[in-house]
Order: structure tokens, then C-alpha cells, then sequence
């Protein structure tokens, strides 16, 4: 019998993507004309003037206008001063032919705006400040010095690259040909300069492979440099497999860092190659300063980076031997297809700052769910609802604990998303009462490719109603996805936003309840025959764009319109959503994955630094497919992967179609029992990221932060990047090595600084590198000297199970033997922490004295109480502790010392967990 077309076309891409990544199939800078011609430009070919006479001052901005004069092309220019130390620099064409687009949905909410005063002003140059901040702004060319406190911290074209293409009409060729015989018979211009007229040959029209760009609207390219002096390192643009600190792009023969939204299968790490989010922003840090860029655009965009102590190895050596060292310096070169020229600077001057400053920009992630902080079992695919309650029931006997089943595109009716299949998931609600029954969740897969077969009643709509996506030439596009012949909705189109929020009502979603969970995927969105996987760039968008201008977008928009659906079905319920694909802002509704990673080391170690810069990016609730995605670990790394995502915020293992299956209780007991021993680690410490998420909601700070942010002043940490900080109370070094006995670890502060083994209480001073024996079981990790860590150490099945269970808190001294810590409780799910019901504490310990206080003023009943304190690094000679509360008056306890005397513990305090109280040692 022979297969259509169409079968073995969904054959070849299955079998596809279980193999490495082909190269080949996604562009490099030299094959992408707009990356091609404004890496290659030179400061000479582009002049934009300012054109000062034109100046108009407010109370926050300055305007004026902005000239190429070569290219006749007049421009409005653009700077404004926003609450927290923040200037935006923005341009657009004064009268273009058409509209550029300018990107929707990323910054949250309307900017505050600053006073900005005028200090000085000619025909050559405009100085502003806001506060402690000044803008030099040069007219000719164009440049803008940023100062911080009169400290020079970042400079826009500082190199000349600026560069708008405005938008114009085709000349026709035969003109085009007669106007450069003209110029040469008139020998107007030299040789060189005749060469550098002609345009790029993709400029108008391209190709790459078998696919054809048509460009309706030409170039419109845009692009700049971004200078900031004194930095050393720079850190940003995720989403890559890559290290933290961005690498020199600028020599070396690396490709620029692409931020394209691609699907990516079984991606390499230690590449600049574009994956599944783009999140244009960037930090430049020093021992004195950083400062941040926010590149605020939609299309595909590539970002050159240089650092001085990398570019020019001739002259560092002769300043050496010279004994010059000139300050060093890291720069960006931000080159888009398309859109308005939209910069922010985020003047700092910390880290910390930095960081808030992007955060008051694109927003925050809200809490979630206390259950979406716990693990999360995943695979490709579980075959039926049996299926599903055996893996439940196997947690259950082994003892592991889980939270939340996933299902993959097999649970649905032949690959038609908000379906189930007839046979396999006949009885979804009875399946999923089993499931709450036991304090557990349902996550569900839910993507952007509808099926295009008749009588599936998403695309009868979708076609009927005129929702999808239209090709170059006006008809609905149909491109190639799991399902086969797929179309995609124009989620630009209002009406299509308001049917999708719809489709996950409960009438609408049949078989589901408020305990079930979206997984958005493949929303970059993939399309298999498309070029580079993905949806040609000259489809059509409501209001007329192209997907050129909007593709970056396209999964932030998805995402929104879902969690916006999730919210209408459950309004007491805070949305729990994966997305694969994510931009600037994507925080604000969904969690993110690294994506399809593979089982080996590499990826394993690349699971920090790829999620550490997503946290720097806003995208806090980050994580990596425990085992792997693509093939089977062998049980060491399966074991390690388990121990090293535990200090990940999002904890999910995940496994393709064609591996073994891998659940936990699968493998003999010691491997059981290691993997058990972590899982337990990670639900003792639900409290403290519970805590850290709803700090980073009112903050902006991240839950997971590099050495480099809590530590801004040590240039040791500046590349460490196999270590991370759980707030700034736990320090993680996994063993992401295969085979080792013992693996370096850096601990920052200073000799002042205490650290403390999480395990067996070991103190340690900050003093640098030490070497931590390990074996299977080890795990180093850190709580920080000065901390107090919640924690609840009852083992149980899920979290859920855990709301009325006593906390431990573990007080980790400081050199001054003090120490102080913050814990945040409420229901867990619902949005009634909104209106003061919660319970948000402070702890400190002093003089050998812990004091327990409200810091709002707010309730929530709760039945937990203090069962044990244990105090690392603890005072010689303590007897008992005294507790004094109101409720209980003044109770004296007995202590104990534990582990060579490293720790103390006072058991059975009894306070609920709600009311003040002090606990005096003596």
C-alpha cells in the first residue's frame, strides 16, 4: 500500500527531529541581507544629523528633527526621561511611506514619566539631566553620552553604526542602470564609492534554500551601537546555549547572538545560534557600575558584541609591555529587520538596579501556584488514562513525591488541539478526579497549528470566521505541523483573541476542570516546511503587517490570549502556563523552558547559564528538562540532572517519544533513593521559593540571581556561571561533571563572609575557591551566613499536603552571630493575596534572641506552627531557649547540640506560625 505525499512528509520530519541540529537550516549573518549589510556598513555610510534649530524641550523630553541627508529621509527624534533612572531614545520616519510597526504588548502599562532639565544647548549639542543622570546629545553625526553621578556609562553611536532605512518605492532597474552611467561618465564618484552604491541583492527579494521572500515593502532595517566604557563583561540575550557572560562576536568568526524565535530540535550549546525566545536586553557590568540596554523590538535581530580585552590582542600585549592599560570596554551593535528605532537605557548603577529598572519596563511574574513550584512528570507521550494513574500510584509506593502529570499532543482526538482522544482518554474528568483526589494537577498541551480537516470544529470556525493567517497573496496560509496540513490564527485580529480566551471555557474545553494547566509549544510558532521551521516572513497579519515585523511577538501574544482564557474560565485560580516560545514581557503570564534539550553533560551544564540569563531577562520561572529531552541518560546523569534541577525555579523531567521510559521508581534503590532524597530537598524548600516568587512580584528582583548580582563588587564571579543563588540565601554548586570525586566551588565575601553546607552544616568562610569531595550522594549547596531559611521537612506525596504541616527554620549565623530571613504565606491559588490575605513575616536573630514580626499588615489563618529552630554557627554554652508569644505567654524549651557542635536545635516551639513572638537563648 503506498503512503501519500503528506504521510511521508510527517514521516521524514519525525524521523528529522531525533538527529542533531542541521545547520544548514537555519540562516547564518552573511545569508541574511539586513544582518549582511548593516554588520558590513562602515561609519562613513550612513551621516543622520540632528538638527538642533528644530529642538523642542518639555518637561520630560526633548525633540527634534533627525536627517539623512544623503538619503533625502527626514526623521523624528525622540528622548525621554522615565521614573527610575531610565532614559528611552526613540525614532520614526516624520512621513513614511508606510507605517513602521512598533511593538505591542511587551512594556506593561503607561511609563512614568521624569523631570528632564536642559543644562546647555547650541547648534552642536544638547546636555539634559534627570537627577543624578545627563544625556550629551551630538548632533552631527548623531551620538548620545550617558552619565551616571558624571561617570560616562554607556554611549550611543559611539561607533557610527546608526543606521534607519527609510522606507521607499522600487526604483526601476533601467533607471537605476542609465543613473550609474551618468555618475561614472561624470566621474563623480571614485571606484570605491561606486562599489559601495550598489545595493545588497537581497534588499527587495531573497532567498534561502527553496524558499522566497518577496519584501512588498523593501528595506526598512534598523540599527545602532551601544558603547559602555569602564564594563567588563556583558550578560543578556537569552534565549541561547550558551555561556552567561556573552562572548566577542566582533572577531573570532562567530556569528552575531540571533534573537529569532526558531525551533530549534536537539540544539548545540556553546552557540550564538537564535532558539526558542528572543529577549533583546542587555547588562554591561564593572566593580563599579552596570548599566543595561533594552532594545525594544519585534523582528529578527542579531547582536554583535565586543569586549577591548578580546578584540585586539596585538595591542593588549603592547600596553602591556608599555604599561598602559586603557579602560576596557563592551559594546553592542543591535541590528534589526524592521520597526522603529526604540532604545532603553537602565542607568543603574547596580545589578540589582538594573535588573528592577527592565522589570518596571516589561512587568513581573505573578505568583504562581504553590503547586507549580513543585515537580512536574512529563513525557512524549503517556499512553492512556491508565497509564497516567499507574505512574501516580508508582510515585505514591516509592515514596516520591509529585505534583503534576503532563500530557503531550497524543491525549487529543487525532492531533486537534481542545479534543481528547475517544479510546485512549475516554473519561478525562474521572481521570483527572483522580488526580485532585491526592492534591495533584493536569497539565495539558495546547498549540498554534490547527488541523486543517473538515468537521473539526476549531477550523470550520477559524475558517468561516476569516481567523487565520493570510500568505503574501491574500489567501489563508497553510503550512506543515504535527497534525499534517495545518493553519495558523492571526492572533494580531482582536476578534481571534477574544474566540481563543474562549475556547478553554469549561463548556468549550470539554473534560476539563480549574485544575487543569496549559502547556503552550511549538508557538514560535514551528512550521516543518517553512523556511527555517517557521512561518515565511511575508504572510499577512491583521492591520496589514507582515509576520516580519511581528515574529518575536507571535508566542507572547499566544500566551497572553491564554492566560487571559484561563483567567475568564477560573477567576479565583491563578493561571499555571509553559511556553516555549517568549519575548520581552513574556513574564507576565507563563513560565519557560529551556526547550529540547539533549541527554548529555554539555546540556546539563548549560541549564544555569541559559536559565540564569532567562532570569535576568524577567523570565524568573525558568527550568531544564530533567534527564534530558532527546535520548536516554545513562543513571549517573540521571541522577545528577535530578540534583541540579532542584535550584531551578520550574522542576519538570521530560522525555521524547523514542526514549526509555524513565520515571523515577523505575531504576534499582540506591538511584531511587537519591532521586528521592533530592525531590525531598526541593519540597522542604517550597516555603523559601514560594517566598522568593512573591518578592519578585512586588520587586522585580529575580528569584535566581549569577554570583555577579549579589556580589557586584568581586571581579572573580564575573564568569562563574556553574553556580547560582536562590534569592540571596543558598548558594548551588551541582556536580554537572561526569565521574568526578570532588568539584571546585567558588564562595564570594570574604573572609567575613560564612557559608554553610547544607547538609552537614560545615562552615566555610568566603575566601574563594575550596574543593567539595562529592560522591553520588553529595549535592553542595550553601545556606548563606546572615539567613534564615524556612522550610517544612515532613515528607509528603505533593504540596498540597503540606499547607498545614510546621515549618523548621534553619538561622545561619553570620560573623556578627546574627541572622534575618522573610516568609510569605497565603492559600496557595487563589488571587485573595491581592486583598491582604496573606501573611508576609520577618525574622531576626540578635543578641541570641530570634524575633518573629508582621511586616504588613495582614492576616491569614493558617494552622502551621514552629516545630524546630536549628541555628548554624551557634553560640558555645546555650542551655535552653525561652519563648515568650501572646498566646502562649513564656514557655522555656530545652536545646540540643547536633554534629560536632555545628548546630543547635530548639525543638517544639509551638507558636503558630501567624503570631509575633521571641525565643531568647540562654
Amino acid at each position: 500500500m503506498a503512503l501519500n505525499f503528506k504521510c511521508v512528509y510527517i514521516i521524514v520530519v519525525a524521523l528529522a527531529i531525533t538527529s542533531a541540529v542541521d545547520k544548514g537550516n537555519f540562516k547564518s549573518c552573511e545569508q541574511s541581507s539586513f544582518c549582511r549589510r548593516l554588520r558590513n556598513a562602515k561609519p562613513q555610510d550612513a551621516d543622520f544629523v540632528l538638527n538642533l534649530d528644530t529642538l523642542h524641550v518639555s518637561d520630560n523630553a526633548v525633540e527634534a528633527e533627525l536627517r539623512n541627508e544623503e538619503a533625502e529621509a527626514t526623521f523624528k527624534f525622540v528622548l525621554t526621561s522615565l521614573h527610575g533612572n531610565i532614559f528611552r531614545v526613540f525614532i520614526d520616519e516624520e512621513k513614511p511611506l508606510h507605517s513602521r510597526y512598533q511593538v505591542d504588548g511587551a512594556l506593561n502599562g503607561e511609563l512614568q514619566v521624569a523631570k528632564l532639565e536642559v543644562l546647555e544647548r547650541d547648534k552642536e549639542k544638547v546636555v539634559v539631566r534627570s537627577g543624578d543622570n545627563k544625556a550629551v546629545i551630538t548632533a552631527e553625526p548623531i551620538r548620545i553620552e550617558f552619565f551616571k553621578n558624571d561617570v560616562l556609562v554607556a554611549v550611543v553611536n559611539d561607533k557610527g553604526l546608526f543606521n534607519m532605512e527609510h522606507l521607499r518605492p522600487k526604483a526601476s532597474e533601467g533607471l537605476v542602470v542609465k543613473l550609474g552611467k551618468f555618475m561614472r561618465y561624470l566621474s563623480i564618484f571614485s571606484e570605491g564609492e561606486a562599489e559601495h552604491t550598489k545595493e545588497d541583492p537581497g534588499a527587495w527579494e531573497e532567498n534561502f534554500k527553496s524558499h522566497h521572500d518577496s519584501k512588498p515593502r523593501g528595506p526598512e532595517a534598523v540599527g545602532v551601537d551601544v558603547t559602555f566604557p569602564g564594563a567588563l563583561r556583558i550578560y543578556g540575550l537569552p534565549e541561547h546555549a550558551d555561556k552567561l557572560a556573552l562572548r566577542t562576536t566582533q572577531s573570532g568568526g562567530l556569528d552575531p547572538y540571533r534573537l529569532y524565535n526558531l525551533d530549534v530540535f536537539e540544539y548545540e550549546v556553546d552557540s550564538t545560534m537564535a532558539l526558542y525566545g528572543a529577549i533583546p536586553v542587555v547588562y554591561a557590568h564593572s566593580d563599579k557600575n552596570t548599566v543595561g540596554a533594552f532594545w525594544h523590538n519585534a523582528a529578527e535581530t542579531w547582536v554583535d558584541i565586543g569586549n577591548s580585552k578580546d578584540t585586539n590582542v596585538v595591542s593588549s600585549i603592547v600596553n602591556l609591555v608599555s604599561g598602559h592599560q586603557p579602560e576596557n570596554t563592551v559594546d553592542a551593535h543591535f541590528m534589526s529587520e524592521s520597526g522603529v528605532f526604540d532604545l532603553f537605557i537602565l542607568m543603574g548603577p547596580t545589578p540589582k538596579d538594573t535588573v528592577r529598572q527592565y522589570a518596571s519596563l516589561t512587568g513581573v511574574a505573578p505568583l504562581p501556584q504553590y503547586f507549580a513550584l513543585g515537580y512536574h512528570q512529563c513525557r512524549w507521550n503517556y499512553n492512556d488514562e491508565d497509564d497516567v494513574i499507574n505512574v501516580v500510584d508508582n510515585f505514591d509506593t516509592n515514596d516520591l513525591p509529585v505534583d503534576v502529570m503532563w500530557l503531550d499532543i497524543e491525549y487529543t482526538d487525532g492531533k486537534k488541539y481542545f479534543t481528547w482522544d475517544p479510546i485512549k482518554f475516554a473519561h478525562p474528568n474521572a481521570m483527572i478526579s483522580n488526580l485532585t483526589s491526592v492534591g495533584r494537577k493536569l497539565v495539558v498541551i495546547i498549540d498554534p497549528h490547527i488541523k486543517r480537516e473538515g468537521g473539526y470544529f476549531l477550523h470550520e470556525e477559524c475558517l468561516a470566521n476569516d481567523y487565520y493567517v493570510k500568505n503574501k497573496d491574500g489567501h489563508v496560509y497553510e503550512g506543515w505541523c504535527w497534525p499534517g496540513s495545518s493553519s495558523y490564527p492571526d492572533l494580531l485580529d482582536p476578534k481571534v483573541q477574544d474566540y481563543y480566551k474562549g475556547l478553554y471555557s469549561l463548556d468549550k474545553f470539554h473534560g476539563t476542570t480549574s485544575d487543569v494547566h496549559i502547556w503552550n509549544d511549538m508557538n514560535e510558532p514551528s512550521v516543518f516546511n517553512g523556511p527555517e521551521v517557521t512561518m515565511p516572513k511575508d504572510c499577512k497579519h491583521y492591520g496589514n503587517w507582515e509576520h516580519r515585523h511581528i515574529h518575536n511577538i507571535y508566542g507572547l501574544l499566544y500566551t497572553k490570549i491564554t492566560y487571559d482564557g484561563l483567567i475568564e474560565r477560573s477567576p479565583d485560580r491563578r493561571p499555571f502556563i509553559l511556553t516555549r516560545s517568549h519575548f520581552a514581557g513574556s513574564q507576565r503570564y507563563a513560565a519557560v523552558w529551556t526547550g529540547d534539550n539533549d541527554a548529555q553533560w554539555p546540556h546539563l551544564q548549560a541549564s544555569f547559564p541559559m536559565c540564569l540569563s532567562e532570569a535576568l531577562g524577567g523570565m524568573s520561572f525558568c527550568g531544564a528538562d530533567v534527564g534530558g529531552f532527546f535520548h536516554n541518560p545513562d543513571t549517573e546523569l540521571l541522577q545528577r540532572w535530578y540534583q541540579t534541577g532542584i535550584w531551578l525555579p520550574f522542576y519538570r523531567a521530560h522525555a521524547h517519544i523514542d526514549t526509555r521510559r524513565r520515571e523515577p521508581y523505575l531504576f534499582a534503590e540506591d538511584v531511587r533513593m537519591r532521586i528521592r532524597n533530592a525531590l525531598r530537598l526541593r519540597y522542604a524548600l517550597l516555603p523559601l521559593w514560594y517566598t522568593l516568587f512573591r518578592e519578585h512580584e512586588t520587586t522585580g528582583e529575580p528569584v535566581i540571581r549569577p554570583l555577579f548580582y549579589v556580589y557586584p563588587n568581586d571581579p572573580n564571579v564575573v564568569d562563574v556561571d556553574n553556580e547560582l543563588l536562590v534569592g540571596d540565601r543558598i548558594l548551588a554548586r551541582p556536580v554537572t561533571e561526569a565521574g568526578v570525586s570532588s568539584v571546585s566551588v567558588y564562595l564570594p565575601g570574604g573572609a567575613n563572609e560564612f557559608w554553610y553546607d547544607v547538609e552537614d552544616f560545615k562552615q566555610y568562610q568566603g575566601t574563594g575557591v575550596i574543593t567539595i569531595p562529592v560522591t553520588l550522594d553529595k549535592n553542595p549547596a550553601f545556606y548563606r551566613g546572615g539567613s534564615i531559611i524556612p522550610r517544612k521537612d515532613r515528607p509528603r506525596r505533593s504540596s498540597s499536603l503540606t499547607h498545614h504541616d510546621p515549618y523548621t527554620l534553619y538561622i545561619a549565623l553570620d560573623s556578627n552571630k546574627s541572622a534575618s530571613g522573610t516568609l510569605y504565606i497565603d492559600d496557595g491559588q487563589s488571587f485573595n493575596y491581592r486583598n491582604k490575605k496573606y501573611l508576609y513575616l520577618n525574622f531576626e536573630f540578635k543578641d541570641n534572641t530570634l524575633t518573629s514580626s508582621l511586616i504588613d499588615k495582614t492576616d491569614y489563618p493558617t494552622d502551621a506552627w514552629i516545630e524546630r529552630v536549628v541555628i548554624l554557627g551557634p553560640p558555645a554554652g546555650i542551655n535552653k531557649a525561652k519563648l515568650n508569644s501572646k498566646s502562649l505567654g513564656t514557655v522555656s524549651l530545652e536545646t540540643s547540640y547536633d554534629g560536632e557542635n555545628r548546630s543547635l536545635t530548639v525543638r517544639k516551639p509551638g507558636v503558630n506560625i501567624r503570631e509575633p513572638f521571641t525565643l531568647k537563648l540562654h
